[in-house]
């Protein structure tokens, strides 16, 4: 391949992994920016609490308003408006309600709906009694889409009985019990038969009739404090999952991946019929069959190349260069092998072109990743980069290529002289070696000989063979007799 369309080649390569880089990115980018968000949402949630304590202290319980009977709905009020918002501001939302405090009709506003809440046990009417006295005191109130709030328990006591038939009222409900009766059954029948108050004009508090009440709401604001902290988690967990490699993004890397690259090998193998002078129109059946091999098989790399990046960048520590660089240069040494199973190139040929291939798959990683450093541009950078870095590379290694050829050829004739005398060395020392291995173990068979009188020849000679000194040696029978005995 010439190194023009090289050049290409390894762009739209290290432009894939830019891409899919950047899909990299995103994700962390958003997860950072959800996680920082979240923070901010926590912290305006749980300001909201405390502030709604704080007016519960200070307006309701410290001034004793409502007294002891009535004080209950005024912490029902303070506290509806401070959980409500917070729950709101826990999840990204805005404050929606408002403390009228005012003593008129309208104790809550929520984005403009009026909303007068009714937080009564006395009566055993679950505060329908209450409603009604109000409504006949501002009989309009109902008219543009007002409701009434109670208690979440009364509001489904309710619902319960409001739906329920005379014949399962009969059978289900038993005075006796601790639940509704059917005296409560026929209350709530008989308010809303009256057609002044539909069922849908209600709706449920954020609170439990007992969790307004003086001794208990700083209990429920505990708990609701709690509450709001598990959602803020799971929240978290929520956006670090979102942010995880998908299978549908892995997807969609593998698919772009292999239309950037089969495209690529779609062009350059046009490219290449027409640089050996056939015409577009000229263009035999061999000839298309021929560019849609290469197109095919550059789809099938591309593929592969981008599921490979994304499971690399995503499940270890490698950048999409250097995961780039490891698919280009993992083609190039399977053909390599291809050739050394043909007989095409030797083993020494199949080093050297790996070798070779694996260099110019790091120069690509490591100018895409400055390229991309300095011009934080998705893809652009990683692609400038590229093709600056390859050039400079190709320059330099041609300007020095025939200087360089020229000292490997005269280095590589210094080394085949050289290798010619060692081995004429190493030739004459075995020999030599031979030859004093054949005395030493003559030798050694006369000093362990059966024959005691061959023996201690044989010891005296292998002595002398071990360097030991002749005055040394006990060789006569007079320096034997005065070793040992004198």
């Amino acid at each position: 391949m010439s190194d023009a369309p090289r050049l290409v080649k390894s762009s739209q390569e290290q432009a894939v992994a830019a891409w899919i880089s950047h899909l990299n990115q995103v994700r962390l980018d958003t997860l950072l920016g959800a996680l920082g968000q979240q923070d901010l949402n926590l912290q305006d949630a749980l300001s909201t609490l405390d502030s709604a304590i704080k007016k519960i202290n200070l307006e309701v319980i410290e001034t004793n308003r409502g007294g002891t009977k009535g004080m209950h709905g005024f912490i029902a009020e303070v506290a509806e408006v401070g959980i409500s918002n917070a729950r709101s501001k826990i999840v990204g939302g805005e404050a929606a309600y408002q403390w009228v405090n005012d003593n008129g009709p309208v104790d809550l506003l929520r984005d403009g709906v009026e909303i007068q809440q009714k937080f009564v046990a006395a009566g055993g009417r679950l505060g329908l009694g209450a409603i009604a006295d109000h409504l006949e005191k501002y009989p309009d109130f109902l008219k543009n889409g007002a409701k009434y709030q109670i208690p979440a328990d009364h509001f489904e006591t309710i619902q319960q009985l409001h739906a329920m038939s005379p014949e399962d009222a009969g059978k289900l409900l038993n005075s006796s019990s601790d639940g509704p009766s059917l005296r409560d059954w026929k209350r709530v029948q008989a308010f809303f038969d009256q057609g002044t108050v539909d069922i849908d004009s209600l709706e449920p508090s954020k609170l439990d009739y007992h969790k307004a009440q003086r001794g208990a709401y700083e209990q429920t604001f505990e708990t609701e404090q709690e509450s709001l902290r598990a959602t803020d988690q799971d929240l978290r967990t929520d956006a670090a999952q979102a942010s995880r490699a998908n299978l549908q993004e892995g997807a969609k890397a593998t698919l772009g991946a292999a239309a950037i690259e089969g495209g690529t090998a779609f062009v350059l193998a046009i490219i290449e019929k027409r640089r050996q002078g056939t015409q577009l129109k000229d263009f035999t059946r061999e000839d298309w069959t021929d560019i849609a091999g290469s197109t095919g098989l550059g789809f099938a790399k591309g593929g592969v190349r981008g599921l490979t990046i994304y499971s690399l960048t995503n499940f270890t520590k490698t950048s999409a260069a250097v995961a780039s660089a490891v698919v280009t240069a993992s083609f190039a040494i399977a053909e390599q092998a291809n050739q050394l199973r043909r007989g095409e190139v030797t083993e020494a040929e199949f080093i050297e072109n790996a070798e070779l291939v694996c260099l110019d798959s790091a120069v690509s990683a490591l100018s895409s990743f400055i390229g991309q450093a300095l011009i934080p541009v998705p893809v652009l950078g990683a692609v400038i980069g590229n093709t600056v870095g390859t050039i400079m590379y190709k320059a330099v290694k041609d300007s020095l290529a025939e200087r360089e050829a020229a000292l490997i050829e005269h280095y590589l004739r210094e080394q085949q002289a050289l290798a010619g005398q060692l081995e004429a060395e190493y030739g004459d020392l075995v020999q030599r070696l031979d030859e004093s291995m054949s005395d030493y173990l003559e030798v050694l068979d006369q000093a362990f000989s059966p024959d005691i009188s061959v023996a201690l020849l044989g010891s005296v000679n292998l002595a002398l063979q071990a360097g030991v000194a002749p005055e040394e040696l006990l060789d006569t029978e007079m320096k034997t007799h005065a070793y040992f005995l004198d």
